[in-house]
Order: structure tokens, then sequence, then C-alpha cells
């Protein structure tokens, strides 16, 4: 065996290479992926700190091993500065708390897992966002274990508006009687009306669920409105717009807190990944200053530019334009589909992902659109003129993608954007 202190190059080259490739990646090309960022180098630094050694099943001060002062100290950390990043004034200027908080879940969906199965029983009913409408896999995909758990019904957008119809919401409900009801999305670019959910929730006697996976960054520095106030239990990922490691979180009334807690552990995990809560406490500590709110700011001004950039030339936005930091782009008028505009950007440099759009005629693997989001060039220092030239080069690619030579022009400008604002 390799001695203990010798490097990773020394000890393991191919996967030291790999890193390496993916920090050149990251450094050379533009990732308009929404639910991707870059995180800082003090959260980096706390995931990969020595907390990955330690076992620590339980929750702070009822532990289920021995040495777990300092862990304790870590998770405990998390908890309190998630309840302060995602209380708020309301409207009277009353401040609204989160009761509750788990932060051991190492992913949104486990989240929604443990949400789900806190209050609810295999076989029980789920009313969710359609995941071609711009839902989420765990809000009742068949695919995935929610919507094999339980019985789902799915409501979507208007075919004309691209807007979530809450009054056909009420209407779906009012037939399937839902015992959850889950608002929340991954690929839909308006504000959330949370207290619609909520009255519609109350009205057919259905727990409210809230997936605040993409726009948790936006919460938390009080750009969108916040769920707090009318969810049962909002549920987030910690990366995304947050700008955390990659993991989970649950919120909830204290009088689920014990049946969030035990159905976490010891229902769905073992021990707790320490270093993640680590590196979460300091994001939260980062989300809590005025430079991170400052930061969500820029970023949905940046989606707004790159919009507005795109209609300007002749592409369709679902639902019209982004209140958020991501957009769903339609090509069906620009006779490419959504996998051929992924690989096209991707030889110029640029990342996104393929996306389904409401209606969609073509399978998940193909796609009739592409989905653009800007937390991560937002954070590397991307302001709304490099963002009309990001929506610029996105045309060129998309208009002339077998043109070797436009390509190979568009690629030098992306290389341009990139050593001009670093992310290390």
């Amino acid at each position: 065996m390799p001695p203990r202190n010798i490097s990773l190059k020394e000890a393991d080259p191919l996967i030291f290479d790999a890193i390496e490739g993916e920090i050149s990646r990251e450094q050379d090309k533009i990732v308009l992926i929404a639910s991707e960022n870059y995180v800082s180098r003090a959260v980096l630094q706390a995931q990969g700190s020595v907390l990955t050694n330690k076992y620590a099943e339980g929750y702070p001060g009822h532990r289920y091993y021995g040495g777990c002062e300092f862990v304790d100290i870590v998770e405990s950390l998390a908890i309190h500065r998630a309840k302060s990043l995602f209380e708020y004034k309301d409207s009277t200027g009353e401040t609204v708390g989160v009761e509750h908080v788990n932060v051991q879940v190492h992913s949104g969906s486990q989240a929604n897992m443990a949400a789900y199965l806190s209050v609810l029983k295999p076989g029980d009913r789920i009313l969710g966002m359609n995941l071609s409408h711009g839902g989420h896999l765990t809000h009742g995909s068949k695919v995935n274990f929610s919507g094999l758990l339980f019985e789902n019904a799915y409501y979507g957008v208007d075919p004309h508006t691209g807007h979530i119809d809450y009054d056909k919401v009420r209407e779906i409900a009012l037939e399937f009687r839902p015992k959850m009801l889950v608002a929340g999305a991954s690929a839909y670019s308006r504000t959330l009306d949370f207290q619609r959910f909520h009255a519609i929730a109350r009205e057919v006697g259905a727990y409210l669920l809230v997936d605040i996976a993409h726009i948790a960054g936006l919460i938390a520095a009080g750009i969108h409105p916040s769920p707090v106030a009318y969810a049962d239990f909002v549920t987030s990922s910690t990366h995304k717009t947050l700008r955390g490691p990659r993991g989970g979180m649950v919120m909830c009334k204290s009088e689920y807190a014990k049946a969030v807690d035990k159905m976490v552990f010891p229902g769905i995990q073992g021990g707790p990944l320490m270093h993640v809560i680590a590196a979460k406490a300091v994001a939260f500590k980062e989300a809590l200053s005025e430079d991170f709110r400052q930061y969500q700011l820029n970023t949905v001004r940046n989606a707004k530019t790159l919009c507005d950039a795109m209609i300007a030339r002749g592409y369709k936005i679902i639902s019209g334009g982004t209140d958020n930091h991501l957009m769903l782009v339609d090509l069906r008028n620009k006779s490419i589909t959504g996998k051929e505009a992924e690989d096209a950007l991707y030889r110029a440099d640029i990342t996104v992902n393929k996306n389904t759009i409401p209606y969609d005629d073509k399978p998940p693997t193909i796609t009739s659109g592409i989905r653009l989001g800007t937390p991560a060039v937002t954070t590397r220092g991307f302001a709304e003129s490099e963002m009309a030239e990001v929506a610029d080069i996105i045309d060129n690619c998309l208009t002339k993608p077998s043109d070797e030579r436009n390509m190979s022009i568009q690629r030098q400008r992306v290389r341009a954007l990139c050593e001009r604002f670093p992310i290390l």
C-alpha cells in the first residue's frame, strides 16, 4: 500500500489527470447549465477536510459514536445558519422563521424522499408538476421512486402562455384529491405563487411541499418570494443558485421535525457526510452576506439580458421571458433539435443541456429545446454586456453549426471571455 502522506498525483495519476482536465474544462468553457455553479475555495477546503474520516450517525448531542464534539459544532452551525438564511420579514414587519432544518440529506432528491415518507405511505397520492413542462423527476415521474411508490397526477403550463394555470391546478386537485401537493420546478422561468399553492392544498386537505432546489439562492437573497410561511415542507439542494456543495436539506414545521429526522436517519441514510455538511455551513455563511444578495440580483439581471437578446434574434422563450435565473428555449422555429443544439454549442466551448419543452413531440433524448441559466457565468463575473455577446455567439453557432470557420471564430470569442473571467 502507498504511504498515507503521498500526493494524489503520485498515488493515482489517472484520477489526478482527470481532475486537472476538469479544472481546464471549467476554466475554458462557458457554463450555461442552470443547475451548475462554482463554489468558493473555502467551500472546497471544507469539503476536502479530515471531517470525511468521521462517522456521526445521529444528530448533534445524540450520536451513536464517540468523538463527535467537533462535528456537532459543524452541524449545529449549518442548522443555525440555514435558519438565519431563510427567515424573512413579512408585509407587516413580523419575522417568519424556519422552525426545523435537517442538513444531513445527501441531495435534493433525498430531501424530497425524506419529506414524502415522513407523512406519506406507499400508494398515497401526489400532485406535482409534469416533468416535460418543467417539473422534476422526484415530483412523480414514473421512472423515479416518487412515481414507483406513489399514485401521481400532474399539472403543467398553459399551451399558449407557458405559465402555470393555478385554476387548472385547483381543478385537478379537487378531482384527484392528493395527500401531497408539490410546488417547484427545474425548468420554469416564472415566479411561483406559493400563496395560491397553499390555498389549493388546504382546500383539498393536502400537505404542501415546495421544492426550491433551483431558486433557493434567490429566495435567500429576497429576490423571489419565500414559501416558508405557506409550506409544510421546503426542500432544496445546496448547490445551484445557493452556490454550495452538492447536497440537500429539508426545512419543515416543528410538528414534522421528529418524523423528518427519523426518516433521514435511520430511515433512508446511514452516517451523514460531515465534510459536506461543513461545506454547507460555509456556503450558508457566504449566502448571509450582502455580496451574495448582489450576486443574486446580477444573476437575474444577466438572465433577463440573455433572454431578451435571444428573443431579439428570433428565439422563442417558453412563457415569453424570465423572472429568475433560467429560461427554456423552444428551437422548433430554428430547424434544430435540442440535442443538435447542445452538441453544436459544446463544439464552441459552451455547455448547455437539451431539455424537453411543454407538449414536446420529441423524446427526452432528442428534445425540442435547450435550458439556459446564468448562475455560473455570474459567479465568474459576467455582466450584461457579456450576456449580450454570449447570445450572439449562441445564435451564430445554432444558425451555422456546419460552418467550421464560423465555429472556430465562436470558440475564439468564448476563449477570450473565459480568459477575462477566470474561475480560480
